[in-house]
């Protein structure tokens, strides 16, 4: 009987009751805490764009949005060839098949244990871990407009 109240998953789950607990009495004692906590933040402009005398030619624009895109679909379709071939790979012990070595290295990458890290902060009464939002995705996409609509009249006329 200890052994299923020690756990991880009964862990995990009193973990759960305790949070959904802990936003009810929040909810009745300090209602706008929840909402702040979930209010999104507003869109943040990245440094170094281009002033509108620095702006290059339309061409260049065009030029690098085309180049961007085409690349972009090449390692899309080079991540869906690597995940098919991995599937098998990942499955293989460490050896020498044929002329090829697979094993398996550790990684030199590090990340933050974020674990310890709500720990640390819980026990020094240091309210959540403060977290920020990552740098916004370039997305590229070709759209019609009506100038281009035009320009392929004029050249298929």
């Amino acid at each position: 009987m200890l052994q299923l109240l020690m756990s991880p998953r009964t862990a995990r789950t009193v973990r759960g009751l305790i949070g959904t607990l802990a936003d009810a009495v929040r909810s009745v004692t300090n209602p706008a805490a929840l909402v702040e906590r979930q209010a999104e933040p507003a869109p943040v402009e990245p440094a170094g764009l281009y002033t509108t005398d620095d702006m290059p030619p339309l061409e260049s624009i065009e030029a690098a949005a085309l180049g961007y895109d085409l690349a972009a679909d090449s390692a899309r379709s080079a991540d869906r060839a690597k995940r098919k071939h991995r599937k098998l790979l990942d499955r293989l012990p460490a050896g020498t098949y044929g002329s090829w070595l697979v094993r398996r290295v550790s990684s030199s990458r590090q990340t933050v244990d974020l674990d310890a890290v709500r720990v640390i902060f819980k026990t020094h009464g240091l309210g959540d871990v403060p977290m920020r939002d990552t740098a916004p995705s370039l997305r590229v996409e070709r759209i019609d407009t009506p100038a281009a609509v035009e320009t392929l009249t004029e050249v298929t006329v």
